[in-house]
């Protein structure tokens, strides 16, 4: 199985809610899925997971970031992708802080832009209590021991 590095975000406004994108999957092996997961997505060849985590910022939100900051949590997930393939995953998490909830899409891929159906920013006590899948499943946790919630 194919290793698979990745930077993912913890994407937080100011009032401490947190960014998430739900995936709908119409096409592909994941056809039929439906989640919640994190801003964020593979490293380029020779890329470095904090220049990752920035250059995903900008892609997925439309939001620069110079520094990402320190990464505060990480996790080794198996999972398929959507043209099948198997991979492990190596994802690294970094908490970005933000002044503004204004995002585009305009520098999605193809990929995202087929599957991403709406976004929305959580607040703790609605994200626990959802009944929706989301990834990663510890975000909750992840936020509580970073001190962001």
């Amino acid at each position: 199985m194919r290793e698979r590095p990745s930077s993912r975000l913890l994407v937080v406004d100011p009032d401490d809610r947190l960014l998430l994108f739900k995936f709908v999957h119409l096409a592909g092996a994941l056809t039929g899925q439906q989640f919640w997961a994190t801003p964020g997505g593979a490293l380029d060849p020779g890329e470095s997971y904090e220049a990752a985590a920035c250059r995903e910022m900008f892609e997925e939100t439309g939001m620069r970031v110079a520094d990402p900051g320190p990464q505060i949590a990480r996790r080794t997930v198996a999972f398929t992708l959507v043209d099948g393939e198997r991979v492990t995953s190596d994802e690294r998490y970094f908490l970005i802080r933000v002044h503004s909830t204004d995002t585009s899409s305009m520098h999605w891929t193809e990929l995202e832009r087929a599957a991403i159906v709406e976004q929305r920013w959580w607040r703790q006590a609605e994200l626990a209590a959802t009944t929706d899948q989301f990834y990663p499943e510890d975000v909750a946790e992840m936020l509580s021991r970073a001190g962001a919630w």
